[in-house]
């Protein structure tokens, strides 16, 4: 039984009464009724109704995003609300600004730690002694804070910054919806808003960020450091694109319908976490397309639930979907996401030195050698068909208007290819 909506149940005729009534229903001697007009119109407007919601389901598009965690198919979901569905409410809204400054202070927790673990705190001692000012927050004060408060988390004796634009209510105060630790850490934020900069904005700090691989810190949540400030604020409201970069973990299944160019998508977004996967069978039923997502820069990097390397992983994922019997009827399309990322990262984190990948023959730092030598990686996975490349695309789900054109590109072949599948256009 899928997680797909079905049509809706068949009424039950009405049932035999004797005697009569007002409402049409007559003695036949034989204990039985008659229907009336009424009645018998009432019935073929129940047919009418049952024959449309069939009509309605058959026409549909199940769209299933699979992937494993992290890859950002949860965001390239994300972007098929802000394209096609209605807006946030204020509740979302508040509950999106909590989790993303949760995200700044879990991602500088781990950042904290492993400069700790890198022993580069002599080289943030020394960069601190060319800041003047013996009451201004140097980089090593600022790591002193915060190993204190968000590490090893004592409770903190100060209030927040109450000063200047930090005077009056906090719009996104707590979101019920954001979870205690998400809100939590979203207070420490307020609180150690300028440490969190000074110590982002360091030398040694850029170091430490070339390592974060061997951390999991999630790549995009650098925009939010970046402009950490802003999200300290009172009046802080989060727009689209901070809610594309904010990352939520997904445990339930999500399912959101949208009409695209006339044709109705019933989408689902399934955790990927090893966790998470044993629910992805209820959503196996009658499939149309398959929207598989892997992250290009996750090359180098370890998964947070286990010692498996990331892409190794998200290609034995590819494996197991691809040449599942449940999708032999179904489009299977593969999104290469984060190439940004992965642009960047090529920079001092060359392929061929992770090892389930060191037959990588390609220029070291070559961007478009390395998106074809993942490309035939997947490729490789498929048994008895052939991944068309129109079929696959290299994406950023967090640029609004590439995932525009890709989504767009991709409900087309999806559209055409249900179609060839029904019998209704010929194969290529």
């Amino acid at each position: 039984m899928g997680c797909g909506s079905s049509a809706p149940a068949a009424t039950a005729p009405p049932q035999a009464v004797s005697g009569t009534n007002n409402k049409g229903r007559t003695n036949n001697n034989g204990g039985g009724t008659s229907i009336n007009a009424g009645t018998a119109k009432e019935t073929k407007n129940i047919d009418m109704a049952l024959k449309r919601a069939k009509f309605e389901e058959e026409g549909k598009i199940k769209l299933l995003f699979l992937g494993a965690g992290e890859s950002g198919k949860s965001t390239i979901f994300k972007q098929m609300r802000l394209l096609y569905g209605p807006g946030r409410s204020d509740e979302e809204l508040r509950m999106f600004g909590v989790t993303a400054r949760s995200n700044i202070v879990v991602a500088m927790r781990k950042l904290v730690i492993l400069l700790r673990d890198s022993g580069l705190e002599g080289e943030l001692d020394a960069e601190s002694k060319n800041c003047a000012g013996e009451n201004s927050m140097t980089p090593r004060k600022a790591y002193d804070e915060l190993l204190k408060y968000l590490v090893e988390k004592a409770e903190p004796q100060n209030p927040p910054n109450t000063s200047g634009d930090w005077c009056g209510e906090d719009w996104c105060g707590e979101s019920p919806r954001a979870g205690m630790a998400a809100n939590k850490d979203a207070k420490q934020l307020i609180l150690h808003h300028e440490s969190i900069r000074v110590l982002w904005e360091c030398n040694t700090m850029k170091k430490v960020w070339n390592k974060r691989a061997s951390a999991n810190v999630v790549d995009g949540h650098k925009e939010f450091l970046d402009d950490v400030t802003r999200f300290a604020k009172p009046t802080y409201r989060p727009s689209e694109h901070d809610i594309l970069l904010t990352r939520v973990r997904t445990t339930q299944v999500i399912v959101e319908k949208y009409i695209i160019k006339g044709t109705t998508y019933e989408m689902y977004d399934v955790g990927g976490q090893r966790s998470d996967r044993r629910k992805w069978l209820d959503c196996f039923d009658n499939v149309t397309a398959v929207i598989f997502v892997a992250s290009l820069s996750e090359y180098d990097q370890q998964l947070a639930e286990a010692e498996n390397n990331r892409m190794k992983e998200a290609l034995q994922l590819f494996y197991s979907i691809i040449n599942n019997r449940a999708f032999s009827n179904s489009s299977v399309l593969l999104f290469l996401n984060k190439k940004d990322v992965f642009k960047e990262k090529l920079q001092y984190s060359n392929i061929a030195d992770q090892e389930p990948f060191d037959d990588y023959a390609g220029p070291v730092g070559d961007f478009d050698q390395g998106v074809l030598y993942f490309i035939r990686k997947f490729k490789e996975q498929l048994v008895d068909e052939e991944l068309k490349d129109t079929f696959i695309h290299v994406t950023c789900a967090t640029d609004t208007n590439d995932m525009d054109f890709v989504l767009d590109t991709s409900t087309t072949i999806i559209r055409s290819d249900n179609l060839r599948r029904a019998g209704f256009l010929l194969a290529d």
